[in-house]
């Protein structure tokens, strides 16, 4: 029996099958006459996949379902394919870039894209940290990619392959050159992969787009019909009550709790401004945006603090302690309204030290972020004293990303804005 995959003509988990396919000699065959909601809602296809999710590969052997595994089946098809590399660390790697590719790149990019396409509730908040976050991947990726051709070795490998699908879903529905302009070397990554001739037998000729979609309102199940219920004796009918009594019998709705720090004066110091100013400032950096910052910093309505990792023996291993960044700066989205933040992951060699500069509304450290961020237990926290010129230019060298800072080189630096 041949391979065939069911599935839309346009699935993007779909082409990552196709691809590997195509890179490994194998017949992979697109069933025909695909329809989503009709199809893998036959008896037939929850036969091969109990919860209905596309695709599925048929084999020999038994079906197989979840696109990454279904893209592995191919690739392993081929023995010795050097889509998995030509090393154990090499598969090692092609691994961790899937991973990647899937748990930061796709996740935050249809969190993005399906509530804009009306295939989910659109929340304002949940795509602001949807769209940080994938920020904050495309960060990480644009800076491996500034020195590497492909995610591992130097050609296409099944990782190129993953990543390159799950980018197209966002390059093609909604992040516009402004957007993916941030990372140029994601972009000239992008734009090899889709034209290589077997990628581009399968996708064709790939756009950009040129707009973020309008929301669209998201499609409702439909409701089960109510009974008619059986007519009963009709009550003697009272006399309507005025529209003011009637009025304060209806509960009034509940407010909405507002965040403590917006209940704060107003500030001279309008934080998106001073955010605009660092992410735009590419040279004369102390002269412009250090000085900005001195000019709109408001020490009644702000404050500034150090931090400083209680932990820093553990740091032995460079790639965990930039993840372990990483993931506290995750965690401090709740905080995004509110605060700026820098943490320098400093030294050539282990262990690492983690230190960061934070700025915070209101004179101390908020009590929101303080309860529901785990993490800031993890570190000592000092608040900066901005009459002490020492550690005033302290603050300057850890926004400026100084180098050496204390003494020691730096081995990364993170923003969280």
């Amino acid at each position: 029996m041949a391979l065939v995959l069911h599935a839309g003509k346009g699935n993007k988990n779909a082409f990552k099958t196709l691809i590997a396919a195509e890179y490994s000699g194998v017949q992979v065959k697109l069933v025909e006459n695909f329809q989503m909601g009709v199809t893998n809602k036959s008896p037939e296809f929850l036969k091969m996949n109990p919860i209905g999710k596309v695709p599925v590969l048929e084999t020999p052997e038994g079906p197989v379902f979840e696109s990454n595994a279904i893209a592995r089946y191919a690739a392993r098809l081929k023995a010795d394919n050097p889509l998995y590399g030509s090393s154990l660390i090499d598969y090692a790697h092609v691994e961790q870039w899937i991973d990647f590719a899937s748990m930061e790149v796709d996740a935050n990019i249809s969190k993005w894209v399906y509530p804009r396409l009306g295939y989910a509730v659109f929340l304002p908040p949940a795509e602001e940290a949807a769209i940080a976050a994938l920020k904050r991947a495309l960060g990480a990726l644009n800076f491996h990619l500034a020195s590497n051709t492909f995610l591992v070795g130097h050609s296409v490998t099944l990782a190129d392959i993953i990543l390159t699908c799950n980018l197209y879903m966002g390059f093609v529905h909604i992040m516009t050159k402004t957007f993916t302009s941030e990372f140029p070397h994601v972009e000239r990554y992008f734009w090899t992969l889709v034209n290589q001739p077997k990628f581009k037998k399968i996708l064709g000729d790939v756009k950009q787009a040129e707009s973020v979609p309008a929301v669209q309102s998201a499609k409702k199940p439909a409701q089960p019909k109510k009974e008619a219920p059986k007519p009963k004796e009709e009550p003697k009918k009272e006399a309507p009550k005025p529209k003011a009594e009637a009025a304060e019998e209806e509960e009034a709705p509940k407010p909405k709790p507002k965040n403590p720090l917006d209940l704060l004066p107003p500030s001279k110091m309008i934080l998106d401004e001073w955010k605009r100013l660092y992410s735009n400032t590419k040279s004369n950096f102390r002269e412009v945006a250090i000085k900005g910052f001195w000019d709109m910093y408001d020490p009644e309505g702000y404050s500034l603090w150090f931090c400083d990792y209680k932990y820093n023996d553990e740091n032995t291993v460079s790639f965990v302690t930039l993840n372990k960044v990483s993931g506290f700066l995750q965690r401090m989205d709740l905080a995004r309204k509110y605060a700026f933040g820098k943490m320098l992951i400093i030294g050539s060699e282990p262990p690492f030290d983690v230190k960061g500069l934070w700025l915070f509304r209101g004179k101390e450290i908020p009590q929101f972020v303080i309860d529901e961020c785990y993490d800031m237990e993890l570190y000592e926290w000092k608040k900066v004293d901005i009459s002490d010129e020492e550690q005033k230019e302290r603050v300057n060298q850890m926004i400026e990303d100084h180098e050496p800072f204390e003494g020691k080189p730096l081995l990364d630096a993170k923003c969280f804005k």
